[in-house]
């Protein structure tokens, strides 16, 4: 299958989702992935996808770095009761540093939202050197702006996660 902007794309038939060529993103500053199309088939709105893809593809790295005051708030919501002498303690001071303990994920994940707006949101699952766990999910609203920041939940939005409507428009909680 064909789908605009990514071209040709295989599907995944344990998952029922497809998954593009590699295709490199500045947004990632050109870090090569594949991406992920959810529940393309059966949408009964096809352009929001490709409107979402094509934000994607050439969104800035200026648009992730939207995200660092909130990166930076969760690691020191994280960090919070961590002893500095612990040798796995990860330092950082101020935002700019965030992006120096984060490995950026290669998979971003183009889906519809179940609820709210039920826009097209793509989630990008990454690591990050202060919550080895749960690492970081950066969800971004059409492709191209920055809406969600967190320990990954799999969640599209704070109001999802947490079943609030009034969290909509919080990018970090």
């Amino acid at each position: 299958m064909n789908i605009p902007g990514l071209g040709e794309v295989t599907k995944v038939p344990r998952f029922g989702w497809y998954e593009s060529q590699a295709i490199a993103l500045p947004l990632l500053d050109g870090k090569v992935c594949r991406v992920i199309i959810q529940d393309y088939d059966e949408d009964p709105a096809k352009d929001d996808f490709h409107t979402a893809i094509a934000n994607l593809l050439s969104s800035p790295r200026s648009v992730l770095a939207e995200a660092e005051p909130y990166v930076f708030a969760y690691y020191q919501d994280v960090n919070s009761n961590w002893d500095p002498s612990d040798e796995e303690h990860v330092a950082m001071h101020s935002p700019s540093e965030v992006w120096d303990h984060v490995q950026l994920g290669t998979e971003p994940i183009v889906s519809r939202r179940s609820y709210g707006d039920r826009g097209i949101y793509v989630s990008l699952e990454c690591n990050c050197d202060w919550e080895p766990e749960h690492g970081l999910q950066i969800v971004f609203r059409n492709g191209n702006k920055v809406c969600k920041v967190g320990p990954y939940d799999g969640h599209l939005t704070n109001a999802d996660a947490y079943a609030d409507p009034a969290l909509e428009d919080v990018v970090y909680r």
